[in-house]
Protein backbone atom coordinates (compact mmCIF):
# COMPACT_ATOMS: atom_id res chain seq x y z
CA UNK A 1 0.00 0.00 0.00
CA UNK A 2 1.18 3.86 -0.62
CA UNK A 3 1.29 6.12 2.22
CA UNK A 4 2.32 9.06 0.88
CA UNK A 5 0.63 12.12 1.33
CA UNK A 6 -1.85 13.51 -1.40
CA UNK A 7 -1.00 16.51 -3.25
CA UNK A 8 -3.05 19.56 -2.31
CA UNK A 9 -5.98 20.01 -4.54
CA UNK A 10 -4.91 23.37 -5.64
CA UNK A 11 -1.83 22.90 -7.78
CA UNK A 12 -3.02 23.53 -10.27
CA UNK A 13 -3.96 26.94 -8.99
CA UNK A 14 -0.52 27.24 -7.61
CA UNK A 15 1.48 26.63 -10.79
CA UNK A 16 -0.91 29.13 -12.74
CA UNK A 17 -0.22 32.12 -10.54
CA UNK A 18 3.13 31.02 -10.34
CA UNK A 19 3.75 31.05 -14.05
CA UNK A 20 1.55 34.74 -14.13
CA UNK A 21 3.87 36.20 -11.55
CA UNK A 22 6.97 35.64 -12.94
CA UNK A 23 6.01 36.80 -16.17
CA UNK A 24 4.83 39.76 -13.95
CA UNK A 25 8.08 40.12 -12.54
CA UNK A 26 10.02 40.16 -15.42
CA UNK A 27 13.68 40.90 -15.22
CA UNK A 28 13.66 42.26 -11.73
CA UNK A 29 16.61 40.78 -9.53
CA UNK A 30 16.87 37.57 -8.08
CA UNK A 31 13.93 35.89 -9.37
CA UNK A 32 15.05 32.62 -8.15
CA UNK A 33 14.60 33.72 -4.63
CA UNK A 34 10.89 35.28 -5.45
CA UNK A 35 10.34 31.70 -6.53
CA UNK A 36 11.01 30.70 -3.55
CA UNK A 37 9.32 32.99 -1.60
CA UNK A 38 5.82 32.00 -4.10
CA UNK A 39 6.42 28.64 -2.87
CA UNK A 40 6.96 29.29 0.31
CA UNK A 41 4.11 31.44 1.10
CA UNK A 42 1.66 30.54 -1.53
CA UNK A 43 -0.83 28.02 0.57
CA UNK A 44 -0.54 30.65 3.77
CA UNK A 45 -2.16 33.61 1.43
CA UNK A 46 -4.21 31.09 -0.72
CA UNK A 47 -5.56 29.31 2.29
CA UNK A 48 -6.53 32.13 3.94
CA UNK A 49 -8.35 34.00 0.99
CA UNK A 50 -10.77 30.88 0.88
CA UNK A 51 -11.14 30.97 4.47
CA UNK A 52 -12.21 34.32 4.14
CA UNK A 53 -14.74 33.49 1.57
CA UNK A 54 -13.30 33.86 -2.01
CA UNK A 55 -13.49 31.55 -4.90
CA UNK A 56 -10.59 29.35 -5.71
CA UNK A 57 -9.83 31.78 -9.20
CA UNK A 58 -9.83 34.71 -6.75
CA UNK A 59 -8.11 33.16 -4.07
CA UNK A 60 -5.41 32.89 -6.63
CA UNK A 61 -5.86 36.51 -7.70
CA UNK A 62 -5.28 37.17 -4.47
CA UNK A 63 -2.15 35.69 -3.98
CA UNK A 64 -0.74 36.81 -7.40
CA UNK A 65 -1.71 40.53 -6.47
CA UNK A 66 -0.18 40.40 -2.85
CA UNK A 67 3.09 38.79 -3.63
CA UNK A 68 3.62 41.08 -6.98
CA UNK A 69 2.89 44.25 -4.33
CA UNK A 70 5.26 42.32 -1.62
CA UNK A 71 8.31 42.54 -4.89
CA UNK A 72 7.04 46.06 -5.88
CA UNK A 73 7.95 47.05 -2.45
CA UNK A 74 10.77 45.31 -1.42
CA UNK A 75 12.18 46.76 -4.84
CA UNK A 76 11.16 50.44 -3.42
CA UNK A 77 12.60 49.66 -0.06
CA UNK A 78 8.98 50.13 1.65
CA UNK A 79 9.88 46.69 3.81
CA UNK A 80 11.25 48.29 7.36
CA UNK A 81 11.68 45.39 9.78
CA UNK A 82 11.96 48.02 12.40
CA UNK A 83 8.65 49.11 11.58
CA UNK A 84 6.72 45.72 12.21
CA UNK A 85 7.20 42.26 12.08
CA UNK A 86 7.35 40.26 8.37
CA UNK A 87 4.27 38.11 9.13
CA UNK A 88 2.47 41.22 10.36
CA UNK A 89 3.18 43.14 7.20
CA UNK A 90 2.30 39.81 4.80
CA UNK A 91 -0.87 39.70 6.56
CA UNK A 92 -2.00 43.23 6.25
CA UNK A 93 -0.75 42.88 2.70
CA UNK A 94 -2.86 39.48 1.93
CA UNK A 95 -5.92 41.30 3.94
CA UNK A 96 -5.80 44.43 1.55
CA UNK A 97 -5.90 42.26 -1.70
CA UNK A 98 -8.50 39.76 -0.33
CA UNK A 99 -11.13 42.76 -0.12
CA UNK A 100 -10.05 43.64 -3.46
CA UNK A 101 -10.94 40.80 -4.45
CA UNK A 102 -14.73 41.11 -2.52
CA UNK A 103 -14.68 44.20 -3.74
CA UNK A 104 -14.27 43.32 -7.67
CA UNK A 105 -16.83 40.57 -7.19
CA UNK A 106 -19.30 43.12 -5.86
CA UNK A 107 -18.56 46.00 -8.63
CA UNK A 108 -18.91 42.57 -11.37
CA UNK A 109 -22.20 41.38 -10.05
CA UNK A 110 -23.93 44.91 -9.24
CA UNK A 111 -26.49 44.48 -12.32
CA UNK A 112 -27.39 41.36 -11.59
CA UNK A 113 -30.53 39.55 -9.40
CA UNK A 114 -29.74 39.37 -5.86
CA UNK A 115 -33.44 38.00 -4.78
CA UNK A 116 -32.24 34.19 -4.21
CA UNK A 117 -33.15 33.41 -0.56
CA UNK A 118 -28.69 33.64 -0.20
CA UNK A 119 -28.84 37.01 -1.16
CA UNK A 120 -28.86 39.07 2.52
CA UNK A 121 -26.30 36.80 3.68
CA UNK A 122 -23.57 37.35 0.56
CA UNK A 123 -24.67 41.13 0.32
CA UNK A 124 -23.72 41.58 4.17
CA UNK A 125 -20.56 39.36 3.60
CA UNK A 126 -19.02 41.95 1.04
CA UNK A 127 -20.41 44.84 2.66
CA UNK A 128 -18.02 43.59 5.61
CA UNK A 129 -14.97 43.05 3.70
CA UNK A 130 -15.54 47.05 2.40
CA UNK A 131 -14.19 48.22 6.09
CA UNK A 132 -10.33 48.76 6.11
CA UNK A 133 -10.36 47.28 9.42
CA UNK A 134 -12.25 43.89 8.40
CA UNK A 135 -12.35 41.00 8.59
CA UNK A 136 -10.67 40.02 11.80
CA UNK A 137 -8.28 37.27 10.40
CA UNK A 138 -5.79 37.25 13.18
CA UNK A 139 -6.30 34.19 14.23
CA UNK A 140 -7.03 32.43 10.87
CA UNK A 141 -3.79 34.09 9.79
CA UNK A 142 -2.04 32.81 12.89
CA UNK A 143 -2.96 29.11 12.48
CA UNK A 144 -2.29 29.15 8.62
CA UNK A 145 0.94 30.49 9.18
CA UNK A 146 2.15 27.79 11.67
CA UNK A 147 0.76 25.20 9.12
CA UNK A 148 2.46 26.80 6.40
CA UNK A 149 5.89 26.57 7.85
CA UNK A 150 5.46 22.75 8.86
CA UNK A 151 3.87 22.06 5.64
CA UNK A 152 6.86 23.71 4.11
CA UNK A 153 9.50 22.19 6.44
CA UNK A 154 8.04 18.80 5.49
CA UNK A 155 8.28 19.56 1.35
CA UNK A 156 12.27 20.22 1.83
CA UNK A 157 12.59 17.23 4.30
CA UNK A 158 10.86 15.04 1.83
CA UNK A 159 13.52 16.33 -0.70
CA UNK A 160 16.64 15.56 1.38
CA UNK A 161 15.44 11.93 2.55
CA UNK A 162 15.42 8.29 1.24
CA UNK A 163 11.80 8.11 0.18
CA UNK A 164 11.35 5.30 2.72
CA UNK A 165 12.49 7.15 5.54
CA UNK A 166 10.07 9.66 5.39
CA UNK A 167 7.20 7.25 4.38
CA UNK A 168 7.63 5.70 8.01
CA UNK A 169 8.46 9.25 9.49
CA UNK A 170 4.89 10.26 7.19
CA UNK A 171 3.28 7.17 8.96
CA UNK A 172 4.29 6.85 12.73
CA UNK A 173 4.66 10.84 13.27
CA UNK A 174 2.12 12.41 10.98
CA UNK A 175 -0.55 9.92 11.03
CA UNK A 176 -0.13 8.72 14.11
CA UNK A 177 0.52 5.04 13.40
CA UNK A 178 1.88 2.85 16.30
CA UNK A 179 5.37 1.53 15.47
CA UNK A 180 4.04 -1.92 15.27
CA UNK A 181 1.49 -1.25 12.59
CA UNK A 182 4.06 0.82 10.48
CA UNK A 183 6.04 -2.29 11.08
CA UNK A 184 3.25 -4.42 9.78
CA UNK A 185 1.93 -2.28 7.05
CA UNK A 186 5.21 -1.29 5.53
CA UNK A 187 7.63 -4.68 6.32
CA UNK A 188 9.85 -3.28 8.25
CA UNK A 189 11.60 -3.48 11.93
CA UNK A 190 11.10 -1.21 14.58
CA UNK A 191 15.09 -0.37 14.32
CA UNK A 192 14.14 0.97 10.93
CA UNK A 193 10.93 2.68 12.51
CA UNK A 194 13.16 3.90 15.88
CA UNK A 195 16.13 5.38 12.99
CA UNK A 196 13.42 7.04 10.71
CA UNK A 197 11.59 9.27 13.07
CA UNK A 198 14.62 9.87 14.64
CA UNK A 199 16.31 11.10 11.60
CA UNK A 200 13.91 12.69 9.72
CA UNK A 201 12.49 14.70 12.91
CA UNK A 202 15.80 15.72 13.80
CA UNK A 203 16.39 17.22 9.86
CA UNK A 204 12.49 18.65 10.18
CA UNK A 205 13.11 20.72 13.24
CA UNK A 206 16.13 21.60 12.04
CA UNK A 207 14.37 23.16 8.71
CA UNK A 208 11.61 24.23 10.58
CA UNK A 209 13.86 26.22 12.92
CA UNK A 210 15.97 28.05 9.83
CA UNK A 211 11.81 28.52 8.39
CA UNK A 212 10.93 30.50 11.78
CA UNK A 213 14.34 32.45 11.59
CA UNK A 214 13.81 34.08 8.10
CA UNK A 215 11.63 37.27 6.90
CA UNK A 216 11.86 36.50 2.85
Amino acid sequence: MSAEPKEPDFSEAYQRTRKSLIERLGDWQDQRSWEEFHKTYYRLIFSVALQSGLRHDEASDAVQETIFCIARQQKEGKYDPEKGSFKAWLMNLTRWRIIDQFRKRKKDTAMTDFDSPDDSRRTALLDRYEDPDGPDIEKVWDAEWNQNLIDRALEIVKNIVSPKQFQIYYCHVLKEWPAAKVQQELGISFAQVYLAKHRVGGIFRKELAKLEKKSF
